[in-house]
Parts: C-alpha cells; structure tokens; sequence
C-alpha cells in the first residue's frame, strides 16, 4: 500500500479553528489567543466561557447579560431529576451525566436549529453542574440542594454539592481548575464532538457522544486513576519503589505525559500552585509529599512530567468532591469547549469521514456448500 497511515491520527492536521492553539513545542496554550493561565489568574469561569463561545471577552453589560441568562436555568428540572433517579448508584456518574443530556436534548424543543446552539451551550453549562451536585448528593444520601441566583458560577456549583460556599481558597482552586480544563484544540471527546456535528446532528447528540469519548481512563478518566496511584503507593518512602515495579511492568502511570506536549503540560504549573493553596489551607502534607516523590520518581526514571489530572485529582480530592465525580466535573468544564468547536464545525461543515487501509484476507469466492 501506498498510503501513510497514522495510527490514532498522529501528526494529521484535519481541519482549521479559531478557538485554541496548542504548542507543543513552547507548552503553550491559548484561548482565542490569551495564554491560558493569564486566563485562569484574572479571569471568572463565565468570562472564559463567553470568550470561547464569541471570540471575545465580554464588555460589562455582556457579563451581566451572559451570567443572568445561565443563573436563570440552573434549577434541575423534575424531568431531568426524575431520569437521574431511573440510573442506579452503581452505575459511573459519568453514565448518569450522559443519560441526563439526552434528556435534555429530547425536551429541548430548539433540538435542531442550528440557530439557537449558543443558546443550548448555555442551559448545558447551567444544567451540567446541578445534574453533578445532586448525582453525588444522591449517592451519600443526601438531599438536593436548590440553586442560589445570588451566587456566581463556582459558588454556586460548590453550594449544589456540599450544601454550603466553602472558604476561598477552595472556591478559588475550583475556579482555576475549571478554566484550564475547559478547552484543549482537537482532543478525542472535542473531535468526537466535531464528527458528530459534521453529520448534521444536533448539539445534544455532539455533547453525548463527546462525554462518552471522556469518560475512557486515556482521556478524561486519567484525573480519577491519579488517585487510585496515590492510594495505591500510599506514603512518599515507598514512592520510587512503586514506581521501578510500575515500570518494570510495564504499567501505564495515570497523571504523566500527554500526546501533544513535548515539554510538560503547559497547564500543570498554574494547577499545581491551586494545590499547593489547599494543601497549605488543609494542614494535608502528607499527600503533597506522595506527590512530589512520585513526580520525582517518574521525572528521573523516564524523563516525563506530569499532565494536567495529575494536580486536578488531588485538589478535587481536597475540596471534598468524590473520586467518581472527578470526570464529570472535567465535562462542566469541557463542555465549553466543546460546545465552541461545535458551532465553528456546523457554521463551516464539511463531513468527516477519513480513508482507511484494508488488511483482511484478498477477495475470495464461496465455494459448494452441503
């Protein structure tokens, strides 16, 4: 065969887009052209949202605009409540979020018109978090808690969930974790998104399919292996101990390396100083010191540093959020971005639909059968 062919797409540039710019050879990633942990040092999650969603910052009076229109649907709807109920606690969250959203899109009767996306990508940022407060409610037994329109977005989410505004350190640390992770160029569940849209599907049907690509432990699911690692080693004395046996059997270590960045995750800095913040806030040395030896550990045995879920999960962990709903608050925050790509594919759309190389047996005939 003549053909190249690039596993997992490696190094294929698909198509063009306004939204990120990744880096690998600076660590850098920008949105709509701002460094990113500028972003996350000045900037509220909702503004974040509106600059990816419209290219630009809000002015004043957008702001108040934008927030107002996403304070107005943060109630979870009896319906909505009511599917949530119908999936077991067994189950992954992230099974209740994706069941949550095809409802959702099934009573949204503006489903199909393309015209009203922004609209959509609103009430799902709105909706998003409350399905994740009360999931994990739920799951402790404990009762829905209404939203407050008073609040902004962290604080409200956090309120949603643990029934209070934490100080603000942890109000904070969520703010930033959330704006970092919010949008990261052509990524599996954004690229899922994208050929879902290139279809002439709707949004919803994008957002579902997008949230299945996260949930797999390679993508979004990496920030709750994060911590599986660090209950497994335990304490910082057995960390390099760990780490040779990982290594030595082969085992993928959750929280390191990426498949873009050459030089370590542009991001993990900005995350890691938010959980430095709570460590500091929590009195919790023990775990910062399992952190640093198992990054010491990897960094000098194989060169590669950690990724973005390797400071997340811990911080997430700190704030008070279980392990399970790590991944689902990756989509409260996701869920911009891929919202933003959605609407860029389906203004500009070209179906999606790649070449592949056959390697099955040549073309052969049935013969007589008795």
């Amino acid at each position: 065969m003549s053909e190249e062919i690039r596993k997992g797409l490696v190094g294929v540039v698909a198509d063009t887009t306004a939204v990120s710019e990744v880096d690998p050879e600076t660590s850098s990633l920008l949105y709509r052209g701002y460094p990113v942990p500028e972003l996350a040092e000045r900037c509220t999650f909702e503004e974040v949202a509106y600059l990816l969603w419209h290219g630009e910052l809000p002015a004043p009076l957008e702001r108040v605009a934008f927030e107002g229109e996403g304070r107005a649907q943060r109630a979870l709807s009896d319906r909505v409540r009511a599917a949530v109920d119908l999936v077991p606690t067994a189950a992954h969250p992230m099974d209740v979020l994706r069941t949550a959203v095809s409802v959702l899109g099934a009573n949204d009767r503006r489903v199909g018109d393309r015209a009203a996306d922004a609209g959509k990508a609103v009430g799902l940022l709105s909706q998003i978090p409350a399905v994740i407060a009360y999931d994990q409610r739920r799951r402790r037994g404990e009762e829905l808690v209404a939203p407050r329109p008073d609040l902004g977005f962290i604080e409200n989410f956090l309120h949603m969930t643990f029934g209070e505004v934490p100080d603000p350190v942890v109000v904070d640390a969520f703010r930033v974790s959330l704006i970092l992770y919010a949008e990261h160029s052509f990524n599996a569940s954004t690229f899922t998104a994208r050929v879902i849209t290139s279809t002439g599907a709707d949004l919803y049907s994008a957002v579902v399919g997008a949230i299945g690509a996260l949930k797999g432990p390679l993508h979004g699911g990496a920030n709750e292996a994060v911590m599986a690692v660090l209950e497994e080693v335990g304490e910082a004395g057995r960390a390099e101990e760990w780490v040779d046996r990982a290594l030595a059997e082969k085992r993928k270590v959750m929280g390191f390396g990426h498949r873009v960045y050459k030089h370590g995750d542009s991001r993990v800095p900005t995350m890691k100083a938010a959980l430095d913040r709570l460590v500091e806030r929590t009195g919790n040395q023990e775990l910062l010191a399992l952190y640093d030896a198992i990054e010491a550990a990897m960094v000098a045995r194989t060169g590669i540093r950690p990724n973005l879920d390797y400071p997340s999960g811990p911080a997430y962990h700190l704030m008070g959020f279980d392990t399970a709903t790590f991944t689902p608050l990756f989509v409260a925050a996701r869920v911009t971005g891929w919202t933003a790509h959605i609407m860029e594919q389906a203004a500009d759309n070209a179906l999606i639909r790649p070449l592949s190389a056959y390697v099955g047996p040549t073309e052969r005939h049935l013969g007589p059968r008795t």
